[in-house]
């Protein structure tokens, strides 16, 4: 012992050195074993790295731009939008903004940050694989390259070595230009260029501080943190940013304290109008069918299409105001049965896969306005909100059109030889079907006005009219007549049929319709006039529309002439479009399906024919007396008001052009035949040649044969006409 203290004997020092020469052992096997697994690592994964240099030398996907009628820009479709900045067009404190909040040590590690890798790996293998993760800034560029998103260990190691290697290739500042040029921001906004324009309608160097903070906070959740969707959350996360740009000597705490009291405030009209949605949606579906997705995404197309924007806004506030009018009515009805109704929302839409509760109460529309003499499409609406549901009920749905079909019944009759003064009654009847119960059909009002011609059956809408023509002319007649004009859905050839229980698409509709104003032509609807490629190559062009003859247009002319009675006459089922402030040549059916669950109407002036159809997207009753006059007529009404003010040499006086085979004679609709001196219930009504009537009223016989207004009608000239097709506007 000396002063105290017991001196380390020689035994123990030995054994002190063995432990350090052990230890020292142990590491270095260590070491040479992680060195030989790093090699093994780096051999087996170099290989499949990803090629960094498509980081710095990005080749955006070329645009597929929509082009309305007019030349405007409807819609773009893309894989990614993007234009790349210069890293010395950033402002520095859209720098400062995505390091504090993604990567403060960026300018102190070689790609991977060595203290947050370590936290990363203690959680993993605490919580889990997968529960951590360690990313910096070039990480997150090096995932970038990777098309896939598993969490397996693998991909971790070759987004690490990727980091790596992009840290060895690339300064700093490269790896922050690259990063914020790639970068998602949301709202289909690739790359800081686009962001800037599309939430601020600015220029990169034109951000402010908050700005930035507001975009650095989209890295973490783009979608999460909208400030389009969630502005509230954009609003804290945009603050959370300036606190840490505080923390990192950023900014000082005044001043983060300061900005974060300033409220976002976005500016959206960079961004294209909100319009026209499903029509776009339809053409690109086309175009993925015909082209394919990445010619379409990533080809850079030109699509001209047929769409009149402006008659496409007016169709669509017309929707959106007649629908909310009557949402607000069955909402106030349907309050007293809430619980009821909820319940068989959530059964029904359990079993066809759609949870959304009250869908079955959210009332729905859809019209198409075409030209006549072209087919073409130049607005189309198929639901209230696309954003809600994007399915197209002008051209998908199968809906029942009611009494809207029975202008095909009519026609079948006209074209045999029927005309319009033709006496049939309008009384009760039992139709005995095999194999099923006795069939009573009934008129809306349930009540039988007895006499009546065809034509007052036909603009009064009485079924009972309908329903016993067809029964004259045989069902097959009707649905002869109802292909040939273009009604492509099945047809069940029943008596029902002339009250409409077959369903029907709304678009075959309006393009049968447009038959009668074309004058007996078919013309197949067009949406497109051309598509070409990214090198100007002509791909697709439909210059002329297809037409076909498919009625005499003698035919067509008395048809128009009856469905003109539908709108002038007062008891006509859309006359409510007069007192609307619509005076135009116009003829048009109403259609309302059994049990007020769907609502229509169709028609059409010289130029443009526009059907529309309000109802529920299952089989529910809009409600008692519902009909197509009180829900669809106001829809058809607006479109057409406003669309004929937008129609270049268009005049009030325009009307359908007669063609020369058509007669006038006034008759007895008493009797059906010409009418005499003493004949009382007269009217002039429109004939062919060949229908036209030869004898005179039996029931009011009279010495002076000829009448001296059948004089006149017999020897009448024919009125000056003009083909009113238009084709440019």
């Amino acid at each position: 012992m000396k002063n105290g203290r017991t001196e380390p004997s020689a035994k123990n020092g030995s054994k002190f050195m063995s432990r350090k020469y052990i230890l020292i052992g142990v590491l270095g096997i260590l070491l040479i074993t992680t060195g030989i697994l790093s090699a093994y690592v780096i051999h087996v994964y170099n290989n499949e790295l990803p090629a960094i240099d498509r980081l710095y030398n990005i080749e955006p996907s070329l645009v597929t731009r929509i082009y309305a009628r007019d030349g405007s820009v409807i819609q773009k479709y893309f894989a990614e939008q993007r234009h790349l900045v210069a890293y010395d067009r950033i402002p520095q404190h859209m720098v400062d903004a995505l390091l504090s909040a993604e990567d403060k040590n960026f300018y102190d590690h070689w790609g991977i940050s060595s203290r947050d890798l370590g936290r990363a790996v203690l959680k993993n293998i605490l919580h889990g694989f997968g529960s951590q993760g360690a990313s910096t800034i070039t990480q997150q560029l090096a995932r970038m390259l990777f098309l896939n998103r598993d969490i397996s260990l693998g991909r971790k190691i070759r987004e690490a070595l990727t980091a790596i290697k992009i840290e060895r290739l690339y300064s700093k500042n490269e790896i922050l230009e690259m990063y914020l040029n790639q970068y998602d921001f949301g709202n289909r906004s690739f790359g800081i260029f686009e962001a800037a324009k599309n939430y601020f309608n600015k220029d990169v160097e034109e951000l402010t501080i908050e700005e930035s903070a507001l975009l650095a906070g989209l890295i973490q959740a783009p979608y999460g943190y909208s400030p389009i969707r969630y502005p509230e959350k954009a609003l804290k996360r945009r603050n959370t940013v300036l606190e840490l740009m505080a923390d990192n000597n950023k900014l000082s705490r005044d001043q983060a304290d300061s900005l974060k009291q300033i409220p976002i405030e976005l500016d959206l009209s960079s961004r294209p109008e909100n319009y026209g949605q499903y029509f776009s949606e339809y053409v690109r579906q086309y175009l993925v069918d015909t082209y394919g997705d990445s010619t379409v995404y990533s080809g850079g197309l030109t699509v001209y299409t047929t769409l009149n924007p402006y008659i496409q806004k007016v169709a669509e506030n017309a929707v959106e105001e007649q629908t909310d009018l009557i949402q607000a009515r069955i909402d106030s009805t349907y309050t007293h049965d809430h619980k009821h109704f909820e319940e068989y929302a959530v059964e029904y839409y359990d079993e066809e896969g759609d949870s959304t509760a009250f869908r079955y109460r959210q009332i729905q529309a859809a019209a198409i306005v075409l030209e006549n003499a072209t087919g073409d499409i130049l607005a189309m609406v198929g639901g209230k909100d696309f954003g809600d549901t994007k399915f197209n009920r002008a051209v998908q749905s199968l809906l029942q059109p009611g009494s809207a079909f029975k202008p095909f019944v009519y026609t079948a009759a006209i074209d045999n030889g029927y005309s319009p003064c033709m006496q049939m009654w309008d009384t009760p009847v039992v139709y005995t079907i095999p194999g099923a119960k006795e069939w009573r059909p009934h008129n809306f009002d349930s009540k039988f006005d007895g006499k009546m011609s065809l034509r007052e059956g036909f603009y009064r809408s009485r079924n009972l009219i309908a329903i016993k023509l067809l029964n004259m002319i045989q069902p097959q007649q009707a649905i002869f007549y109802a292909r040939k004009m273009g009604i492509t859905s099945h047809l069940s050839p029943d008596l029902s049929l002339a009250i409409g229980t077959s369903e029907v698409r709304l678009i075959d509709l309006a393009q049968a319709y447009s038959v009668f104003p074309n004058g007996g032509v078919k013309v197949k609807p067009r949406f497109i006039y051309k598509v070409v490629d990214r090198y100007g190559n002509i791909l697709e062009e439909n210059p002329v529309p297809e037409k076909e003859e498919v009625l005499s247009p003698e035919t067509a002319y008395i048809m128009v002439d009856m469905m003109k009675s539908v709108m002038d006459e007062p008891e006509g089922t859309g006359h409510g479009a007069r007192w609307r402030g619509f005076h135009r040549a116009a003829g048009g059916k109403t259609g309302t399906s059994d049990n007020f669950a769907d609502n229509w109407f169709s028609g059409y002036t010289p130029q443009i024919t526009s059907t529309v159809w309000v109802g529920f997207d299952v089989k529910l009753s809009i409600g008692r007396n519902q009909t197509g006059a009180r829900n669809a007529l106001p829809i058809w009404t607006k479109i057409m008001i406003a669309a004929h003010e937008n129609i270049p040499g268009d005049t009030p006086e325009a009307h359908f052009k007669e063609p020369d085979g058509i007669r006038y004679a006034h008759v007895c609709y008493d009797s059906g035949e010409l009418a005499t001196d003493k004949c009382v219930d007269v009217g002039r009504e429109i004939f062919t040649r060949k229908t036209l009537p030869k004898k005179y009223c039996h029931i009011h016989p009279s010495a002076g044969v000829f009448t001296d207004q059948n004089k006149k009608d017999f020897n009448i000239s024919q009125p000056d006409t003009t083909d009113d097709g238009i084709q440019n506007w």
